[in-house]
């Protein structure tokens, strides 16, 4: 099963509020401006921490909890979920959504980087673990099945300070009903920062006897959301056109000029205007790349883009593959693969056809390897509807036999619109080289019979001084959906 995402689409209305406060629990939808606050414990607001290591099957609810350690018996995250589901009318127009949380501990590091993902699929309370989201299911990732990441902020070790996030994007979407059938909000609190045995943070819990400190989501709404929203800045794709661009980041933006700079690399990949991007060797140590990577392309497109990471160990932390898209997600999946390798799935609609774009990176040293991996992604991409489209840096050259592997199944985009004639490189480079050989590749199905090939490209990304943003090459393919 693959775990559902929000299209975090929308922009805050900017007409001024009208000061009409209700306290938790309105039901009825008025022209006015109305604010609720969701903090009643148990029948508005539940809770859980969970915890890896040989905690990893434990259910606690006696508190609520972040610390960051690659030691996973101490790895603690806070998991919120708020009924907006009963406290908001559905469809209403949300303008404003803060959650915010309260210090009742801290340990000896003066301030965190706390930062509140989405949950993408539904838990239980009394049932959820770092393995577990319910007793019988897993989720598809040990430690929640995280989405976009919504906000973040610096939290003391004081108690009684308060932190708040700004979490209107997914609120809005889960009272508008756009998340499938729940119509609740599920939130979880993560440690950004480095491991340390100080990062520990307690929040109040929301039946802590002190009211005021207990965590609350106040969430401020008009009239229907049809009549009262901006229309979205990514909306679904209802155009007949797909163009997929893959690149590997050397390192997150590391030029050929020795100098990181993810901006300039970020910029050229907006340049081509691309639905969706694959994206290898972006990295997670500290400095969340894929965060920043999706602002740059807001930065240079004016729109909102959705993203999915994993590193090669399956985790958020580390070097690995990062899917963007400016339509929104339905589905998001990863897996691992031998030799610490790892790929990312996204779903989306394009010409109401659901589409599956794969991002991996292969082995880099071995031709074994690298057909074990093949062998491991095919059987797992086969879970996916059609149709399904797998980029990647494969690290193996056109006439290997990992690519006829690949090709007895997949079509290479590339070799197809070289034989259609619609293959575009530039002088030097009429192989369509993405590094020292052709090893950056677009596949799509045999069976992806709405998905016809229009052109593929290989783009020269020399400036003027003959650098390019990363050692390798970027390729375009542009598809038809029928």
């Amino acid at each position: 099963m693959q775990t559902r995402v929000s299209g975090l689409t929308g922009r805050v209305l900017s007409r001024a509020l009208i000061g009409l406060t209700v306290v938790a629990g309105a039901t009825s939808v008025v022209s006015a401006q109305t604010t609720v606050t969701i903090n009643q414990p148990a029948s508005q607001v539940v809770f859980a921490t969970i915890r890896g290591g040989s905690y990893a099957n434990t259910n606690d609810q006696s508190l609520l909890s972040t610390r960051a350690s690659d030691n996973l018996e101490y790895n603690r995250r806070a998991m919120l979920k708020f009924d907006t589901e009963h406290a908001i009318p559905k469809g209403s127009a949300v303008t404003s959504a803060v959650l915010t949380v309260t210090v009742k501990d801290g340990s000896a590091d003066a301030s965190r980087r706390i930062a509140v993902y989405q949950v993408t699929t539904s838990w239980a309370e009394d049932e959820i673990t770092w393995n577990n989201r319910r007793k019988k299911d897993k989720w598809m990732a040990a430690g929640g099945d995280l989405g976009s990441k919504l906000a973040e902020a610096t939290v003391s070790n004081v108690a009684g300070s308060k932190v708040s996030f700004d979490v209107t994007a997914l609120v809005k979407m889960a009272v508008a009903g756009s998340l499938g059938s729940s119509r609740y909000s599920r939130f979880v609190l993560v440690d950004m920062d480095g491991s340390t045995s100080d990062s520990y943070r307690e929040f109040f819990t929301p039946s802590d006897s002190a009211t005021a400190s207990r965590p609350a989501l106040k969430v401020t709404y008009g009239g229907s959301a049809a009549t009262d929203q901006d229309p979205p800045t990514s909306p679904v794709s209802t155009g007949s056109t797909l163009r997929v661009l893959h690149w590997n980041t050397h390192h997150g933006g590391v030029g050929t000029d020795g100098i990181y700079d993810p901006d300039r690399l970020i910029k050229k990949a907006a340049s081509f205007k691309p639905d969706v991007v694959s994206l290898n060797e972006v990295e997670h140590y500290g400095i969340d790349q894929p965060a920043g990577m999706a602002a740059l392309m807001k930065k240079y497109t004016g729109v909102t883009w959705y993203y999915k990471y994993t590193s090669g160990t399956g985790s958020q932390s580390g070097i690995g593959n990062l899917i963007m898209s400016r339509i929104p997600f339905d589905a998001t999946d990863i897996q691992t693969f031998s030799y610490t390798r790892a790929a990312v799935d996204a779903t989306i609609h394009v010409n109401g056809r659901t589409i599956n774009i794969t991002s991996t990176h292969l082995d880099d040293a071995s031709t074994s390897a690298r057909i074990k991996e093949m062998g491991e992604l095919t059987v797992w991409a086969r879970s996916f509807a059609e149709q399904r489209i797998l980029c990647g840096d494969f690290n193996a050259w056109p006439g290997s036999t990992e690519n006829a592997t690949m090709k007895s199944s997949y079509y290479d985009s590339w070799a197809e619109a070289q034989a259609d004639g619609t293959a575009v490189a530039y002088p030097g480079n009429t192989a369509g080289n993405t590094r020292n050989s052709r090893i950056d590749y677009i596949y799509y199905s045999k069976s992806a019979s709405a998905l016809t090939l229009k052109s593929s490209q290989v783009f020269d990304v020399r400036d003027a001084n003959g650098v390019m943003p990363s050692d390798h090459r970027p390729i375009l393919s542009i598809f038809t959906v029928k």
